[in-house]
């Protein structure tokens, strides 16, 4: 394992530019592909110019998501949980098993809460315990834990066609997830998964004699939290002392809880804007002054821009995917060549070439959805192990799709090739339990 492991990890580090770079050759891909479908140059290009700006709401939330999660992250008393965390293992084997269980458990909770607290551990990982453990390894094992997050709370496809009033209600009703999430299937792939890939990160790392990478000096630097010079009021202005005062943020974050704790009461469920809120209430409440909290807010903020610049290009990218119909021929395609038992296992792997180009569970679902249930119906397939498929097939390539590392990236401050040579191999042994599961259990 350890030496595929470099194998790729060289391939890697020598020919996988920036994640900006695949956007560029991805993006190039898919327009002269849909020339291919018989539409005029021009209007490939609206297809593209209009689906640009489709997710610029979700772009938002993915910022958002990323920087109230740093800042909470630096405020004194959430940076001193966490260091005394990152302590609890004790060799680097017990770094990189915590590591990717808690992405699992965070991931399997909330894929948004996943991503930010999962890089979050990493990257004190990498501070608590540098110099004595491979740093890209152990960020690489907490993205590899995010490969769970369609079998859980969170998951896009499971939860939606759980909802009464889906877009394909009509056509296969609604399927609780007691059918999906909960099945026997489910949870036997999500046991092998927690049990196998842990191991698998544990054996890729390097051999005791050889170099270990740690994090770079530059995210250390931020990690210190120096002690603050006291303050002297007597010579502060009106607005130095509201700058400073406690009582601003705090007021604000409770005005934040009693808000959560109204919503939850009433039964609402987690989202993206409840994890941003419960990021931002709690990153205020722990904070000591306005000032202090922007800070923490500003460091985030830097390292944001990667999501900012390029989301956009992937909405551009799934617009031609999706209106001139090359993701439902995907489906389709594999869908052709699919029995009455062998349908989830082909609904996964289409569902993972076409996460590449539309790395969206919700925008995929709609995409290949009404294929997959009109197939299930014909072939008198299992419909809830079907949308599984498609569920398990979505996470799957997310290992090689850069679209989700990008906030995890910012936080642990590394580049995409350092991890993606670990998170080929994990795509090569997930896959295989996963199609083993959805074809024999």
């Amino acid at each position: 394992m350890r030496a595929i492991a470099n194998i790729f990890t060289k391939v890697a580090e020598r020919y996988l530019p920036d994640a900006f770079i695949f956007v560029f050759f991805l993006t190039f891909i898919v327009l002269l592909l849909g020339l291919t479908k018989g539409y005029q140059p021009s209007q490939v290009l609206d297809f593209w110019g209009e689906g640009f700006f489709n997710i610029l709401t979700f772009t938002a939330q993915a910022t958002l998501m990323l920087v109230t999660g740093f800042a909470l992250a630096h405020t004194p008393i959430i940076n001193k949980m966490l260091v005394a965390f990152a302590k609890i293992p004790k060799n680097e084997v017990q770094v990189i098993a915590l590591t990717t269980l808690v992405m699992m458990l965070c991931s399997w909770f909330s894929w948004g809460f996943g991503l930010i607290a999962g890089a979050i551990v990493a990257r004190e990982m990498g501070v608590v315990h540098r110099g004595k453990i491979h740093y890209p390894l152990v960020v690489a094992a907490s993205y590899a834990g995010f490969i769970v997050w369609h079998a859980g709370y969170g998951g896009a496809i499971p939860t939606l066609i759980a909802t009464e009033g889906h877009f394909l209600e009509s056509s296969m009703g609604v399927i609780p997830v007691s059918q999906t999430i909960f099945s026997f299937n489910t949870l036997i792939i999500l046991f092998a998964l927690v049990i196998i890939i842990p191991l698998t990160m544990i054996m890729m790392r390097p051999r005791a004699n050889e170099e270990r990478r740690s994090i770079p000096e530059s995210e250390i630097d931020f990690e210190t939290h120096p002690p603050s010079p006291p303050i002297d009021k007597k010579n502060l202005t009106p607005a130095e002392r509201i700058e400073t005062s406690r009582y601003v943020p705090l007021l604000l974050g409770i005005v934040g809880i009693v808000w959560l704790a109204q919503y939850f009461i009433t039964g609402g469920a987690v989202n993206l804007n409840i994890v941003i809120m419960t990021f931002f209430a709690l990153g205020l409440l722990f904070t000591h002054s306005t000032k202090e909290y922007i800070t923490y807010f500003t460091g985030g903020a830097k390292s944001a821009y990667g999501i900012i610049m390029q989301f956009p290009f992937y909405a551009g990218i799934m617009g031609i995917m999706i209106h001139t119909g090359l993701a439902a021929d995907i489906a389709s395609m594999f869908v052709a060549i699919a029995n009455e038992n062998t349908l989830p296992f082909w609904g996964f792997i289409s569902a993972g070439i076409v996460n590449m180009f539309v790395p969206s569970g919700g925008g995929q679902w709609a995409v290949q959805g009404p294929i997959m249930v009109e197939a299930a119906s014909q072939l008198n397939a299992d419909l809830p192990r079907v949308a599984m498929g498609v569920a398990w097939g979505d996470a799957w390539t997310n290992m090689l799709q850069p679209f989700w590392t990008l906030p995890l990236l910012a936080i642990a401050g590394l580049g995409i090739r350092d991890i993606m040579g670990y998170t080929a191999v994990v795509l090569i042994v997930s896959g295989f339990i996963i199609g083993t599961g959805l074809l024999f259990v």
